[in-house]
């Protein structure tokens, strides 16, 4: 009876949930396109993911500041800003943002700021640390301005953004929880699969470690060839939650469930560092997940497409890169290209429009990006579809801060992106920028250096450097940059050029 209760409490309150949202369907056209219309937006820049996943994230409250790239908004002169974060952000950082404002003065955009902190830099969610402080939410509840015209934007929403929006009475522009499913690895799966799309032969719907062992065992029976799989977890970020089982660990080559539940034990390589083989084995009972072939080729890239689903149904593809990988088997987010290559940035494109158009149905809304794996063969690119991330991720405050500055737009059917003057953008961008030396830097000398050496942004040329996550420099020596181009050439040596700096000056 009490499981039956909760059912029936979880139903009711996602069925207020959706009717919450069916206010932001209402008003997108006529207030959240309108640049004049009066609206509040509500940022709540949280990662609430797993946290023995995200602990290997240096710097992680820091993270929070990659969607001050939303504080551009504020240059629609009707818009209000709220911000809210775990520790304080400096001064430095907002008006450094602030001043790139195009057509309105740092002033009148600080009077639309509102900034809230919770003072706490614990391992908690931010989102869990402000559900905790109900005084928090009252304060910022009464600095939302038109409530019926305001939105909470985030990065990611679980069922702890839900009860934040209700008790703000907004809704979200993101995916509903109730749908994250189609987010996990099993998910993505089920739905490619539904897609006809290509995917790397594996299992998913897993759960135990007998089924890792047995879907390890399955995999090299069906494909004799395959020299690693890789184990996922359903709900990894960043490739922290992978690991790579190599088949050479086989003594002999025997092949049997108890020789690779040994070898598993032995050699399991697990992608998050400081994290051992039973920590993840135990981690991936909690979570479930799959087992794949590792995809070999002498010419390999990681290309991406991002994706928007909004609130009225219709579907943009926003963008596509080329993920820069490092990490064990290069299964973790370093940095990326945009746009993808000319060679293939059109056909993942269309394979992104196809899955797209299934998450609409579902009823998916928001930012999601779909990462694939292309392996160039003597026919042409092959391109294996493996990851659908429901959230924003490491390659949108990048875009957003390219069409906030340029105000261009990508097209995703001939692969490039255009300015309003007819003139194209390039950039390479890396949150992972970091350096021991670095350290000491406070946000202050970060600008400083920048200035003196002409790195900055320059609007007459629309070309130049931008800087994120600068709280995470001084302690952590660690920052993010987005290096703006005409050609992907310069924007690679633009960012050549910040690191060359940022060595001579802390040499």
């Amino acid at each position: 009876m009490l499981a039956q209760n909760s059912h029936s409490e979880e139903a009711l309150l996602n069925e207020a949930f959706i009717q919450l949202q069916q206010r932001l369907t209402k008003n997108y056209e006529n207030v959240f396109l309108n640049i004049h219309a009066e609206k509040t937006v509500v940022i709540i820049p949280s990662l609430t993911l797993d946290k023995d996943i995200l602990r290997a994230l240096k710097g992680l409250v820091h993270y929070e500041e990659r969607m001050l790239c939303m504080l551009m908004q504020l240059s629609m002169p009707k818009t209000n800003v709220i911000y809210v974060t775990s520790t304080s952000i400096d001064n430095t950082i907002v008006d450094y943002y602030l001043h790139l404002l195009p057509g309105i003065t740092g002033y009148h955009a600080r009077q639309r700021l509102t900034l809230f902190s919770c003072y706490d830099a614990s391992a908690k969610s931010l989102t869990e640390k402000i559900l905790s402080r109900p005084r928090l939410i009252k304060r910022i509840k009464e600095q939302i301005k038109h409530p019926e015209n305001a939105h909470m934007a985030c990065f990611n929403v679980t069922e702890h953004e839900q009860a934040l929006a209700q008790l703000l009475d907004i809704p979200i522009y993101g995916c509903n929880p109730s749908l994250l499913y189609l987010g996990t690895k099993t998910g993505c799966r089920l739905t490619y699969k539904q897609a006809q799309v290509l995917i790397p032969h594996g299992f998913e719907n897993l759960q135990t470690e007998q089924d890792i062992v047995e879907a390890i065992v399955q995999l090299k029976k069906e494909m004799p060839t395959v020299k690693k799989a890789i184990v996922k977890m359903n709900d990894g970020f960043s490739g922290e939650g992978n690991a790579i089982f190599n088949y050479a660990l086989l003594p002999n080559g025997l092949l049997h469930t108890e020789t690779v539940k040994q070898a598993l034990h032995l050699g399991l390589k697990v992608v998050a560092p400081k994290v051992t083989i039973e920590q993840y084995l135990q981690k991936f009972y909690t979570m479930g997940g799959i087992v794949e072939a590792f995809i070999d080729g002498e010419q390999k890239c990681s290309p991406s497409v991002q994706c928007r689903i909004n609130p009225v149904g219709g579907i943009d593809i926003i963008s596509t890169h080329d993920q820069l990988l490092g990490g064990e088997s290069d299964q973790v987010f370093i940095g990326a290209h945009f746009p993808a290559s000319d060679e293939y940035s059109i056909e993942i494109a269309a394979t992104a429009y196809k899955i797209a158009e299934l998450m609409q149905k579902e009823g998916v809304w928001g930012r999601f990006s779909i990462d694939f794996l292309s392996v160039k063969e003597s026919t042409g690119w092959k391109h294996y579809t493996i990851e659908t991330n429901l959230r924003k991720g490491g390659t949108t405050h990048p875009f957003m801060m390219l069409q906030y500055l340029t105000g261009g737009e990508y097209n995703w059917q001939n692969g490039i992106y255009t300015m309003p003057n007819g003139q194209h953008r390039c950039y390479f961008a890396s949150d992972n920028v970091v350096n021991e030396k670095y350290k000491g830097l406070t946000p202050h000398d970060l600008i400083d250096i920048a200035m003196c050496n002409q790195l900055l942004f320059e609007g007459s040329t629309q070309c130049g450097v931008m800087f994120h996550m600068i709280g995470a420099l001084s302690q952590y020596g660690k920052l993010g940059v987005v290096c703006i181009g005409k050609t992907k050439e310069e924007a690679i040596a633009y960012y050549n050029r910040t690191i060359e700096v940022l060595d001579k000056e802390t040499a």
